[in-house]
Parts: C-alpha cells; sequence; structure tokens
C-alpha cells in the first residue's frame, strides 16, 4: 500500500501570482469531487489581491470512510491528506505568505480536513470556513486538541439533518475550536440539501474581506478566472 497516496497530486491555481498575491486560500473538494471543481468556488469569494490554491486528492477522496468512522479505518490516507494540506500551505509560505494570512475552506469531507488540519496546527490562520464538516473521529471520541488559534475567524455552516454530517458534531466542533481561541460563528440550515447556500457564500466572504481588508478591491468578484 501506498503510504503517502496523495503527495505527488496535483495543485490547482488561479487568480494572482503566489509571489505576488496579499494572501492565499486553500480550497479543499469534497468527496468524489475535483480541485477544479473546488476552485470554481474561487470566483464566489475572488479578490484580485489573492490567489487561490486547490490540492487535489488522490483517486478524488481524502479518506475512504466517514469522518466518524475510527481514525485507523481512513489511514494512511487521512495522514497523506493532512501532509498534502500542509504542502500547500509550505507552498504559500515559501513565497513568503504566512498562515496568518491564510483562510483554509472546504466543502463536506474537504471541510472536514481543514477543520481538522488547523485543530492539529493551531496557530493563527486568516481563516476557517467549513461548509458542513466537522472534526475527524467517531462518536464518542475525544476530539479535543491543544493550542491556541488566536483569534481565528472561523465559520461553520451545515444542514441539519445533513445526510453525512451530523449537527452535533458541527455544533462540537465549532465550541472545540472556540476553546483553543478561535473566533466561531456557526449557523444551521434546517432541511438544507448537502450543498453550500447563497447565505454561507455570503458570509465567507465577509470572512474574507474583514481578513483582508475591505479596501481591497473586489468589484470584479464575478469574473471568470
Amino acid at each position: 500500500m501506498n503510504n503517502d497516496p496523495h503527495k505527488d497530486a496535483p495543485v490547482r491555481y488561479s487568480g494572482k501570482p503566489l509571489s505576488e498575491a496579499a494572501g492565499a486560500v486553500i480550497l479543499l473538494h469534497g468527496r468524489g469531487g475535483s480541485a477544479d471543481d473546488i476552485l470554481s468556488l474561487a470566483r464566489e469569494l475572488y479578490l484580485p489581491v489573492l490567489a487561490y490554491l486547490a490540492p487535489q486528492a488522490a483517486g478524488n477522496s481524502w479518506y475512504p470512510n466517514s469522518f466518524l468512522a475510527p481514525i485507523a479505518q481512513n489511514e494512511p490516507w487521512l495522514t497523506s491528506a493532512l501532509r498534502k494540506v500542509e504542502a500547500t500551505l509550505e507552498m504559500a509560505d515559501d513565497a513568503g505568505i504566512s498562515a496568518d494570512r491564510i483562510v483554509l475552506a472546504g466543502f463536506s469531507q474537504g471541510a472536514c480536513l481543514a477543520t481538522e488540519f488547523v485543530a492539529r496546527h493551531p496557530q493563527r490562520y486568516a481563516g476557517l470556513i467549513a461548509f458542513t464538516g466537522g472534526l475527524i473521529g467517531p462518536p464518542g471520541a475525544d476530539l479535543t486538541h491543544t493550542g491556541d488559534l488566536a483569534g481565528t475567524p472561523a465559520f461553520f455552516g451545515s444542514g441539519d439533518p445533513d445526510p453525512h454530517v451530523p449537527w452535533q458534531r458541527v455544533e462540537e466542533s465549532a465550541r472545540i475550536l472556540a476553546g483553543m481561541g478561535a473566533a466561531v460563528t456557526s449557523q444551521r440550515y434546517p432541511n438544507r440539501p448537502h450543498t453550500i447556500s447563497g447565505e454561507e457564500i455570503d458570509i465567507a466572504r465577509n470572512l474574507i474581506l474583514d481578513a483582508y481588508g475591505r479596501n481591497a478591491n473586489h468589484s470584479d468578484a464575478r469574473v471568470a478566472i
């Protein structure tokens, strides 16, 4: 078995060149999705001063089983996925973009991966956006982590009920990250399908605008990239 299946998967890119960008948004796709799919979200969250990076999961899935399965059942894919996120942050850091200028965002499986990464690597980030996701581990497990998120803005939004992500886990994840010092906002959407709503896009866009300064030119936020 390949112990690092995501290592050589590509990282898709759009927006400002990393060497010129004021910050970066790392977008993590869901199960069965792709980097190109999630990169289309950059059109909705677009600021011309930012770079957008979307790593691709091998086989279009970051790990094989539910995020509620025992951790061991998702290895070595989960560890490899976390390494891929870390390597993507390192790409930005090598270009002079530190973590406090990076937003991590994801949908579904990608939201779970983004949340788990931030909890395992606590520091100040420009933001965390979890569209239908939460910390990874089985029900009843101790999901707490130590470390200081130093006021990192974090948004959790999810439908309830959701076929893959129980609202209880979203709430628990929001509470744990708040306890680590994140500035958390969460929003429950009754009976919403497994998707991203327009209201969530607006909340995420505002988080990004707040993170990078509302004087950034965003008048062309819908241009194709």
